[in-house]
């Protein structure tokens, strides 16, 4: 598994929260460990108002701070350690290989490697790092930094809910985390993980079960929300039922479809060129499949117009496929939640303390 972007303290063992923070929704499940992996005991989601998250920055820190807050009272959370993530489009992801001698010290020789690809000064990022590979004098490290800024908006928002945020993550790793704890993988073999969000994507390209590349597009399911409360006069809330498939009635349905299927395809077209691009980066391999999660994952149309573009499977993850789930859980109700809930699962794979 891919590691933390950074641990913010140390934690205890027992039940823990796992937070996804997005644009349009606060994403949470609560976890218990045990000895076969973690047990999703309460889960849930809670729309973000709009422009509290803009840029892949926490704007309004109150106001996401109140959301987690009313999500963890309203499921009956008992857990206050908390795992997050944030958005790929927001950190610097760079794989180094340095030649190590005995009496050298990895941490400095970092430092100095970071001040190549991290464009301002490193008093104002926080890094971290992990060793990939280790042989003989040579290291391979995968290096990540954020703006403190960015990381303080949401690290913020989680203290001010009452909860101690104690590993924050990076997006593009929980959710290779999810599809490793659900999925087999074989030694060279190459898929593609899409998170389709509101306001952007994410890519993670995967050979042999470790992250071979990431990136991101600047569109998701948002736009197509947009278009129909612009085109039709929808309610926001309507038009997110009418996104995931819902009938809407007034006679306005066959427009809403046209709508849905044109947004669906513009979608399609940029996730395949993005993808395509970080394909061809990753790999000379063929892909075998794409796992498609998210809240945009279920956009009528979007799985079979990326199948027909990249001609390989696409499929809707299940990050519940071999997840525990608590005797209490409504397992209708996470079924429908299923694919928002991916990146959030990948979180729920790590523990607090984790180095």
């Amino acid at each position: 598994m891919t590691g933390a972007f950074r641990r913010l303290t140390g934690g205890r063992s027992g039940s823990f929260v796992a937070l996804d923070i997005g644009s349009s929704a606060v994403k949470l499940i609560e976890v218990r460990g045990s000895a076969s992996g973690p047990e999703v005991i309460r889960a849930g989601i809670a729309p973000v108002p709009e422009g509290a998250l803009q840029n892949n920055t926490v704007q309004d820190v109150v106001a996401v701070s109140d959301v987690i807050r009313r999500l963890v009272e309203g499921l009956g959370v008992h857990a206050r350690h908390a795992i997050t993530a944030v958005p790929g489009p927001s950190v610097i992801i760079k794989k180094a290989r340095l030649t190590v001698r005995p009496e050298d010290d990895l941490e400095a020789l970092l430092m100095i490697e970071a001040t190549n690809f991290i464009p301002e000064n490193l008093d104002n990022v926080s890094l971290d790092y992990q060793v990939l590979r280790a042989e003989d004098s040579e290291v391979e490290v995968l290096l990540v930094a954020v703006r403190k800024d960015i990381l303080s908006g949401f690290t913020m928002a989680i203290t001010d809910a009452g909860l101690e945020p104690t590993i924050v993550d990076v997006d593009y790793f929980a959710l290779e985390n999810m599809y490793e704890l659900n999925y087999e993988t074989a030694p060279d073999e190459v898929i593609g993980l899409i998170n389709v969000g509101a306001r952007y994507s994410s890519i993670n390209i995967v050979k042999g079960g470790t992250s071979s590349t990431t990136g991101d597009v600047q569109a998701g399911g948002g736009e197509i929300t947009d278009a129909l409360v612009r085109g039709i006069g929808l309610s926001y809330d309507d038009a997110e039922r009418a996104l995931a498939g819902e009938e809407i009635g007034g006679g306005r349905d066959e427009k809403i479809r046209q709508i849905v299927e044109d947004g669906a395809a513009d979608l399609a077209d940029a996730i395949n060129q993005s993808l395509r691009f970080l394909w061809r980066t990753a790999s000379d391999e063929p892909l075998r499949a794409i796992y498609v999660t998210g809240g945009g994952a279920r956009i009528p149309g979007l799985v079979d117009k990326l199948a027909g573009k990249l001609e390989v499977p696409v499929e809707v993850a299940n990050p519940f496929n071999r997840v525990q789930l608590g005797r209490s859980l409504d397992v209708a109700a996470l079924e429908a939640m299923a694919p928002s809930l991916a990146i959030a699962v990948g979180l729920g794979t790590r523990r607090p303390g984790d180095a």
